[in-house]
């Protein structure tokens, strides 16, 4: 067995890495690169390998920069399964339909305006593309092995990232010889609201581990949850409205669990809730569906009253008339829309309508990449541009570390910790800085043969 990495080699997105088992060869994940422009230009070209040897692939997730180029790879000749955990598999439909009319609508506002009246520019991918990936999916629950080729079985485990996450375990015989790879997948942390923790591995001969923040440790939850309730107060108190960019899969969906937790104490009731993406309302259908994957403490908030996906001042926005009727509200509103590192999506155009007034407040709730609209303002620009147009950033932006989908530093340093024989483990989905960091932990303090993947690079298992 060996590995090829092509994605997310020193860079949060576009996992894609490809494996050598048993004479097969299989694709861990096939995510959409994201950040500037260049960065997803990269989606359009040719993928470094051989498409039509390919015998499978594994999905570890459904967020778009793990399966975002799974109707590219199609579109270009892959027939085989696509295999997943079962509410993966519902996520996945809603992801990507939402992403290829995003794509489609792109390509035709940009060539309605260009000068020469050629329609130069094409979607990544369309919707009748994938319709034809939904063809190829095989879920699988978590536990049971499978075998997906001959000689290579895979496992998947609860990753406790987004519903449905997994860790994939691959085991490849040929005889009485057998490797083991796992591959993390994004890791949620210890205490993630809804979902589970990630579940351990029994053993690795080679370990896969993302490394989105191997550089630092998350602020407390406790401590993340009252600078909420802060921002929520201050945001009251001026009149503004509270903006929160965050992906339609996981934050969108935590973020209601704890207003109907703390429904009380962070006086709800006065607020009115806008969810303004139809993406995230159908997500939130599908999580409705999975209620056995979620943690005692979840079901317990889904059995109580006020129900997360049903207070009583929440709205579900659908239509873009919806979307933008909300722009009448100059104060008191908490507005949640994608995408959630505001590159696209409704989210852009709450912006344009906010940014310039200094009582609102915009709250950061995940990751920003490098590239991003979202990361630029994190680091503190003081004007962007958006639609043409050029805005004063007078809003207050506050970034809320502690509830990130993926596990820390230290979080990932015990996840490593619990899987007995210590494998050599290569380092993915992370920026180099925050793999470095990771790298010399695990050296130091686990002796653990530590690296990091880049593009093309070849480890043996």
């Amino acid at each position: 067995m060996q590995v090829r990495f092509h994605g997310a080699a020193g860079e949060v997105t576009g996992s894609c890495h490809e494996v050598e088992a048993n004479g097969h060869r299989l694709l861990l994940d096939c995510g959409m690169i994201q950040g500037s422009i260049d960065d997803e230009h990269r989606n359009f070209e040719p993928f470094p390998f051989d498409i039509e040897g390919l015998s499978a692939v594994v999905l570890s997730h459904a967020h778009i920069d793990h399966c975002g180029r799974l109707p590219v790879l199609v579109a270009r000749g892959y027939k085989g399964p696509i295999w997943t955990q079962l509410a993966t598999a519902d996520l996945l439909k809603i992801m990507l339909e939402d992403a290829a009319s995003l794509a489609e609508m792109d390509a035709e506002r940009d060539n309605k305006y260009r000068r020469d009246g050629h329609a130069h520019h094409r979607p990544l991918f369309t919707r009748g593309d994938v319709g034809k990936v939904l063809k190829l999916v095989r879920p699988i629950g978590y536990g049971k092995p499978t075998e997906i080729l001959p000689g290579v079985t895979v496992t998947l485990r609860d990753a406790g990232h987004i519903l449905g996450s997994a860790s994939v375990e691959l085991r490849a015989r040929e005889g009485e010889r057998e490797r083991v790879l796992v591959f993390s997948g994004d890791l949620g942390p210890t205490g993630t609201p809804i979902l589970r923790d990630a579940q351990p591995v029994p053993h690795a001969d080679l370990l896969l581990l993302e490394s989105t923040y191997g550089g630092r440790a998350h602020r407390d939850r406790e401590a993340t949850l009252t600078e909420i309730a802060e921002v929520l107060d201050t945001a009251w108190d001026a009149g503004g409205n509270v903006l929160i960019p965050a992906f339609a899969v996981g934050r969108s969906q935590e973020l209601l669990y704890w207003f109907a937790r703390h429904w009380d104490d962070w006086k709800m009731s006065r607020w009115k809730i806008f969810l303004d993406s139809p993406m995230a309302t159908k997500v939130v259908e599908v999580y409705d569906g999975h209620e056995s994957l979620f943690d005692e403490d979840a079901q317990q908030v889904w059995r109580g009253r006020p129900h997360p996906f049903r207070l009583p001042n929440l709205n579900f926005t659908a239509s873009t008339e919806e979307s933008m009727a909300i722009n009448k509200h100059k104060g008191g509103a908490i507005i949640i829309a994608g995408s959630g590192m505001c590159n696209g999506g409704r989210i852009r155009h709450h912006l344009r309508q906010n940014l310039g007034r200094k009582e609102a407040h915009v709250m950061f709730v995940g990751y920003q990449a490098h590239g991003t609209l979202g990361r630029r303002l994190v680091d503190g620009a003081r004007e962007v541009k958006m639609f043409g147009e050029v805005i004063q950033v007078k809003a207050q932006l506050h970034t809320v570390g502690g509830l990130s989908a993926h596990a820390d530093q230290p979080g990932l340093v015990d996840w490593y910790r619990q899987i007995p024989n210590r494998p050599p483990v290569v380092l993915v989905h992370g920026e180099d800085d925050a793999r470095e960091a990771l790298a010399k932990v695990l050296r130091s303090d686990l002796k653990a043969d530590a690296s990091l993947s880049r593009p093309g690079m070849v480890v043996e298992v």
